[in-house]
């Protein structure tokens, strides 16, 4: 009985196609979403739309390569966080991210740009992106919130179902009328209402007051941006909803 060898270029040719499909299958919208009024944030071939948080040029040290925005603390140039060059007031966000072991970052909305401040975070709540395992933040705080999806330092995220260093997580953020919703790998795990007494008291016990006073009167219309806490962090499939 004869046995069929398949050549090695083959075999490169159809992992080609493959990883050329997978690729193409990400940064794209689907029929529904389409519909529904989502549009992309990042095409995963530029970085159009990004600029550095208070810049007006886009940090060398985000590199966007194989359909990601990737932040790599190994290579050379300019480095911080990054914002979309657009404020959202009420708005659905999705998006997936991957970060190394012992990685930090975090998805922020809601910021200013007031040079008063340095970095986003000093104006932004923030969802917060983190390996649980590794990271020494996971076990300061209080009750977890500064984990994986958590309002950081304010609210943890319940269930905690991080998927781990280097796997994807998919989240969605949803701010409207003061109310915002962090739902991560299909669950909800923070929901609360800002601008409230109760609001306010939770902030008061917090690290914020300690970085700008004024951080619990959230503007309702800001700046998404994305961390660069010195970690390798990954970020794809970044689309959003205006409401």
């Amino acid at each position: 009985m004869m046995t069929k060898k398949i050549s090695l270029h083959v075999v490169a040719g159809l992992l080609m196609v493959f990883f050329s499909c997978n690729l193409q299958a990400q940064n794209n919208l689907t029929e529904e979403e389409k519909k529904d009024g989502f549009v992309l944030l990042f095409d995963g071939k530029s970085s159009d739309g990004w600029r550095g948080f208070q810049k007006d040029y886009f940090p060398e040290r985000w590199i966007v390569e194989d359909g990601m925005l990737h932040f790599s603390p190994q290579a050379e140039g300019t480095r911080g966080d990054i914002v979309y060059d657009k404020k959202f007031s009420d708005f659905h966000l999705k998006l997936e991210w991957k970060i190394d072991s012992a990685g930090n970052s975090g998805i922020l909305y809601l910021g200013s740009e007031d040079p008063k401040y340095r970095y986003i975070y000093q104006t932004a709540p923030e969802m917060q992106v983190l390996d649980n395992a590794k990271h020494p933040d996971a076990k300061l705080g209080k009750d977890g919130n500064r984990q994986a999806g958590s309002l950081y330092d304010l609210i943890p995220a319940n269930p905690q179902n991080f998927n781990g260093a280097g796997e994807w997580n998919v989240i969605e953020l949803i701010v409207k009328d003061k109310h915002v919703k962090h739902i991560q790998n299909g669950e909800v795990v923070v929901e609360y209402e800002y601008g409230t007494e109760a609001w306010n008291e939770l902030v008061a016990g917090s690290k914020f007051p300690g970085l700008n006073p004024d951080w619990a009167n959230l503007q309702e219309e800001g700046y998404l941006g994305l961390q660069d806490h010195g970690d390798n962090v990954w970020y794809r499939n970044i689309k959003i909803k205006e409401l």
